[in-house]
């Protein structure tokens, strides 16, 4: 079997793949429908940015709380509970589009909710890969694998959103999402796993995440990955919430230019994750980070100054790549050098640091937005990047002899 695919030896990863990918194609629909609805009702680039902060500040309050429940409970149950909530709150935002009864406060407290459960879900997902592909040495590439899927669903997801928008309304891609969501609960039930020892709490919750940000932040190679990720999401990630209004006011588009542009961010990333797919060792990921936080933030300020419509276009595609290639190398190094009984308290501060802090980023971008525009506010984010990366690379070396030790326990260099 080819490198890029050796996941997919095990039964149960090609079940979560399948089913993983027809959701995660529903919810940036989703996403892309609900930013669409709030800026054709409201016309405010705050509101738009209030969208974005409602749906991710839950994974930074509420993420490192649920990653030490992970560590405890059964995940395959876990996901069952939150995939079956985000069913719920789609339905329930369909019939509201549906009926005319939408309201503003409406899409907040959902966007709320949703991003209450995603916050659950992403650490129960990312630490429920070792269950299903069953081996240590498979993890990186069932995580690139992982990746994969959600920068897949990134491109084809708002494709079709867009041709949903322009023919048929925001309420059509809400129920689309909520069927989809039926794809990965049928996975999840028909997968075969192996009984899990039952992981019995020797300790308060909030000791257990006392000593998972302990673990984290206190050793010197995860400590500065995190605070790198944290960086660069913070401050490239708003581009997709102030698309509406550059796809509308900078290029006169509607909603099908709105799909292009950030489709086109999705087919960075696949490009990104397939690359990183495809590789069989940790070694040279540093090096990597380093190109591909440049690449995210040069990006993004090239793009906030560019007015040609295929000029942007193509600039989407190094924003997509550099953002998902820092985040997916972050996530296998901190996977696979994570003691298994803390695994998902590392998952979740990272999820808090790659999806919790573009909330910050978010609320701060529609606010300087709303008083000196879209374009100024996203290349004064990219160049706030940029010094992100710029610190990372600087003392890429002492980095380096600090995770040597690490690597050498684990096989990765002699």
């Amino acid at each position: 079997m080819h490198p890029i695919l050796r996941g997919f030896q095990h039964r149960n990863f090609r079940l979560f793949f399948i089913g993983q990918s027809l959701t995660m194609i529903g919810t940036w629909m989703q996403y892309i429908a609900i930013s669409w609805l709030m800026y054709r009702v409201t016309g405010s680039a705050f509101m738009l940015g209030m969208t974005g902060f409602a749906l991710q500040i839950p994974i930074l309050l509420v993420s490192p709380v649920a990653g030490v429940w992970v560590d405890r409970y059964d995940r395959r149950k876990l996901l069952l509970v939150t995939q079956t909530l985000a069913l719920a709150q789609a339905a329930m935002l369909a019939a509201l589009t549906f009926s005319g009864l939408i309201q503003v406060w409406h899409i907040l407290a959902i966007s709320l909710f949703l991003g209450t459960v995603n916050a659950c879900a992403n650490p129960t997902r990312g630490t429920f890969l070792l269950e299903l592909v069953e081996s240590k040495a498979n993890l990186p590439n069932a995580i690139a694998l992982n990746s994969l899927i959600m920068n897949s669903a990134r491109f084809v997801g708002p494709s079709i959103a867009g041709v949903v928008l322009a023919f048929a309304g925001e309420g059509w891609c809400f129920l689309l999402n909520a069927l989809s969501y039926l794809a990965l609960i049928i996975a999840l039930l028909m997968m075969r796993l192996s009984a899990v020892a039952p992981r019995r709490a020797q300790e308060h919750w909030f000791d257990g995440l006392k000593q998972g940000f302990r673990y984290a932040f206190g050793f010197l190679p995860s400590r500065r990955l995190l605070l790198l990720v944290a960086a660069i999401s913070m401050t490239t990630s708003p581009y997709q919430h102030m698309m509406p209004i550059i796809a509308s006011e900078v290029f006169g588009g509607d909603a099908r230019t709105l799909g292009l542009l950030i489709s086109c961010a999705g087919l960075g990333a696949f490009a990104g994750t397939a690359y990183l797919a495809g590789r069989t060792s940790l070694r040279g990921l540093s090096r990597i980070i380093v190109v591909a936080s440049f690449s995210a933030s040069l990006g993004l300020m090239l793009f906030s100054q560019s007015r040609l419509l295929w000029l942007s276009v193509m600039l989407m595609l190094p924003i997509g790549f550099g953002l998902i290639v820092t985040a997916t190398s972050t996530n296998t190094i901190l996977q696979t050098i994570a003691d298994e009984d803390k695994r998902g308290r590392v998952v979740s501060i990272y999820g808090m640091c790659f999806l919790g802090t573009p909330p910050l980023g978010n609320f701060l971008a529609g606010a300087v937005a709303s008083r000196i525009g879209a374009p100024l506010t996203l290349l004064i984010l990219g160049a706030l990047g940029t010094l992100a990366a710029l610190a990372f690379a600087l003392r890429l070396e002492s980095w380096r002899d600090a995770i040597r030790p690490v690597y050498r326990r684990l096989g990765v260099v002699k």
